[in-house]
C-alpha cells in the first residue's frame, strides 16, 4: 500500500514536470532535492493534498517562477529535470523524518506570525501604582536604615509615578539628598540641576543649590590635580551667598566658598613657583597676578607678594619689587613672608616703597586693602 502511494505521488509529480516542460520552463542551477511549480497557488494546492512531511518539502521550498527561470539561450537539460526529478523529490519527502505533531488543526498555524506572541507568557498585565504616601514612607525607611542607594531608587520611582505633582518635587529633591549621602556626587549634581530647572521658584531651591555645591566641594582634589570641581563649587556657593543671603545655608556656603577659593589660589601658586624656579619670570608673574586679582583674600596673597618681589628683582624692575614689598608690609606686617621680602630688598640696597601707579597698589586699593 505504501508502495502504491509512492508510485501515485511520483506519477503526479511526473505529470506536473511534463506540463512545465511543455510551457518551455527552463531551470538554472536548481538543486534536485527541491520542488518547483509554475505558480504559488499550484504549490500550496499540492501541499494541502500531502501529509505534513510531504507538505513541508513541497510547500516551504516553493519559489516564484521569475526567480528560478532563465530567459537565456537553451542549455543542456539536466538528468534530474523532468519526470525522473519528480520521483527523486517524492523519495526524499517519503524518507524524511516526520515533523512533530502540532496541537493546532493545521501545521500552517505553527508559522502564523499572529500567533508567535500568543500565550500566557506574553500576557500584558497592569500593575496598580503604590499610593504616594506609602511609596514615600518606604523610601524614608530605607534612608533611615542607611540604604541610600535603595532610598534613591524609591524616591525616583515616586517621582515617575506621580509627575506634575508635589510628589514629583519631593521625589527629585530627596533623590538628590539620597545620592549625596551615598557619595554618588555626579548623580546628585544631575538630580539637583534637574530640580532647579523644573522648580526654580520652589521654597527649597536654596537647598537644591547647596546640595549641588557640596557635591562639587566633596570632590575637590589636592592642588596637584585639576581644580575644575573647586571652580564649580566657588560658582555655586557664590550664587547662594548672593541670591539667598538669609537662607540657613548661606553661612556654611560662605565658609566653603573661602576654602574652595583658597584651593584655586594654591593651584596658581604651585604653577607660579614652578615657573619662578625655572627663571621664567614673566609666566611666574602672570600666575601671582591672578592670585592678587582673584584670590587676594586668601592666605596665599602674602606669599604671592613675596614671589612678585623676587621675580621683579630678578628682572631688574626694582620699583615693582619695592611696591610689592611695601604692600605686603602694610597689610601683613607680622607675616614671615614680609620679613623675607624685606631681606631680599636689603640685599640689593633697597627699601620697601609703594608706587601708587603700580598695578599691585591699584589692585589692593580696589579691594579696600592697603
Amino acid at each position: 500500500m505504501a508502495g502504491f502511494a509512492v508510485f501515485s505521488l511520483a506519477h503526479s509529480q511526473s505529470m506536473r514536470a511534463a506540463a512545465a516542460t511543455r510551457r518551455r520552463t527552463k531551470f538554472k542551477n536548481f538543486p534536485p532535492h527541491l520542488c518547483y511549480f509554475a505558480d504559488r497557488q499550484e504549490c500550496w494546492r499540492a501541499a494541502a493534498s500531502c501529509d505534513r512531511t510531504g507538505a513541508a518539502v513541497l510547500g516551504l521550498f516553493a519559489m516564484n517562477e521569475q526567480s528560478v527561470m532563465s530567459t537565456s539561450a537553451k542549455k543542456t537539460r539536466k538528468p534530474w529535470r523532468g519526470a525522473a526529478g519528480g520521483l527523486l523529490i517524492v523519495i526524499a519527502a517519503a524518507t524524511a523524518p516526520p515533523l512533530p505533531a502540532l496541537a493546532e488543526d493545521s501545521w500552517l498555524d505553527s508559522i502564523n506570525p499572529l500567533k508567535l506572541f500568543s500565550g500566557e507568557k506574553y500576557e500584558t498585565k497592569v500593575v496598580p501604582d503604590v499610593p504616594a504616601d506609602d511609596l514615600y514612607n518606604q523610601a524614608l525607611a530605607r534612608l533611615q536604615s542607611k540604604d541610600y542607594d535603595g532610598a534613591a531608587k524609591k524616591f525616583a520611582e515616586l517621582e515617575k509615578q506621580y509627575p506634575y505633582s508635589q510628589w514629583q518635587r519631593k521625589g527629585i529633591l530627596m533623590t538628590t539628598f539620597s545620592q549625596y549621602q551615598n557619595a554618588s556626587y555626579d548623580d546628585a549634581i544631575a538630580s539637583a540641576k534637574r530640580y532647579i530647572g523644573l522648580f526654580p521658584s520652589s521654597a527649597d531651591i536654596a537647598y537644591a543649590y547647596y546640595l549641588e555645591g557640596m557635591s562639587y566641594y566633596n570632590q575637590i582634589p589636592d592642588i596637584n590635580r585639576d581644580q575644575d570641581r573647586a571652580a564649580k563649587a566657588v560658582e555655586i556657593f557664590t550664587l547662594i551667598t548672593e541670591k539667598f543671603p538669609k537662607s540657613e545655608y548661606a553661612e556654611d556656603a560662605r565658609y566653603k566658598l573661602q576654602v574652595a577659593r583658597d584651593q584655586l589660589a594654591g593651584k596658581e601658586m604651585l604653577v607660579g613657583r614652578y615657573y619662578l624656579n625655572r627663571h621664567n619670570y614673566a609666566a611666574a608673574i602672570n600666575r601671582f597676578r591672578e592670585v592678587l586679582f582673584k584670590y587676594q583674600t586668601t592666605r596665599h596673597a602674602e606669599e604671592a607678594l613675596l614671589r612678585l618681589t623676587e621675580a621683579y628683582l630678578a628682572l631688574g624692575i626694582p620699583s615693582e619689587a619695592q611696591t610689592a614689598a611695601a604692600v605686603l608690609g602694610h597689610n601683613f606686617p607680622e607675616s614671615v613672608w614680609y620679613k623675607d621680602a624685606y631681606a631680599a630688598l636689603q640685599g640689593g640696597g633697597l627699601q620697601p616703597h609703594e608706587d601708587q601707579g603700580s598695578w599691585i597698589s591699584k589692585a589692593f586699593h580696589k579691594m579696600g586693602l592697603g
